[in-house]
């Protein structure tokens, strides 16, 4: 393992959760903003505004042009993170890809439990796709728990019969909220950021005593027919890999065209660490590379439609 490698680790593991004595929500975003939260590139310009009823962050880099928007959806296992820990992230990648972001700030559990993140998606996208005159114009992203949200998102459009974006990328999604990929068990040793034990703490805040196989929620057991274009990023070192691998799967079996890459040695949303560790700067110039090629390039629509299952 690089020393680039080892300092990326060394910084997740002070940010990771641990059960042994649960801090509360507010004491777990005061954590992880402390730990993770890096300000967007200087040549990228950011303001506050509302999107689909909720604060948001809007990104706009000096490379952008044309009418190409991101949607970007941050992770936290729904309990922790916000535009702001991950304007550094949402930056760079909008800055790689020449695109005008924007980071929506979606209600966090366990005060706004399962559906209300979804629910936030669904209106962020719906207005964003209002503001464009092709929904071929517009990409999203997101990672952990924000990957997983991103695909509940756009199978929530789907289902309300809305046309779907050009691309979506997605780093370390966290797309199973029932645990049972065998990576959970397989990783642990491995993984420098997350325990079972972890993660299934934030599957309780999240979901608590519902349906946690429930399409919305794990899109892993999603019907995923008609999504766009998909590339899916994980690090081999991450109790979540067998989520990232199961929902490629799931794409590919489904009809969509999906690109799943898995970085030797690397943790959970390794991407964090640009400017740090090589693989996530590569990685991030990857994810840019397959947004720019789909923008306006054509992407499934209506006529593939189908309902979730």
């Amino acid at each position: 393992m690089s020393r680039q490698q080892r300092d990326a680790l060394d910084a997740l593991l002070r940010s990771a959760p641990r059960t042994e004595t649960p801090p509360t929500p507010d004491e777990q975003r005061a954590g992880f903003a402390a730990a993770l939260t890096r300000p967007a590139p200087e040549d990228v310009v950011t303001r506050g505004t509302v999107l689909g009823g909720r604060p948001a962050l809007e990104l706009e880099p000096d490379t952008a042009s044309g009418r190409g928007r991101l949607l970007y959806l941050h992770g936290g296992g729904y309990v922790v993170g916000s535009p702001d820990t991950h304007a550094g992230l949402v930056g760079e990648l909008a800055r790689r890809a020449g695109l005008r972001a924007v980071s929506v700030d979606y209600r966090l559990a366990p005060e706004h439990p399962f559906p209300a993140a979804v629910d936030d998606g669904l209106a962020a996208y719906r207005e964003l796709l209002a503001t464009v005159s092709d929904p071929r114009d517009l990409v999203l992203a997101g990672d952990s728990a924000g990957g997983g949200l991103s695909v509940a998102t756009l199978l929530a459009a789907r289902n309300a019969g809305l046309p779907q974006p050009a691309a979506v990328v997605l780093f370390s999604p966290w797309a199973d909220l029932t645990l049972a990929g065998g990576s959970i068990r397989s990783k642990e040793g491995a993984d420098p950021v997350f325990t079972a034990a972890d993660v299934r703490a934030y599957a309780d805040l999240y979901v608590g005593a519902g349906d946690r196989a429930h399409p919305l929620a794990s899109p892993v057991f999603a019907d995923l027919a008609g999504l766009p274009p998909l590339l899916v990023q994980a690090g081999a070192n991450e109790v979540l890999l067998d989520d990232a691998i199961r929902l490629a799967g799931r794409a590919g079996a489904d009809g969509v065209e999906v690109t799943l890459e898995v970085g030797p040695g690397l943790p959970h949303v390794y991407q964090l660490h640009y400017g740090r560790l090589d693989e996530a700067d590569a990685a991030l110039d990857r994810a840019a590379r397959f947004l720019t090629a789909h923008v306006g390039a054509g992407s499934p629509g209506t006529d593939r439609l189908a309902p979730v299952r």
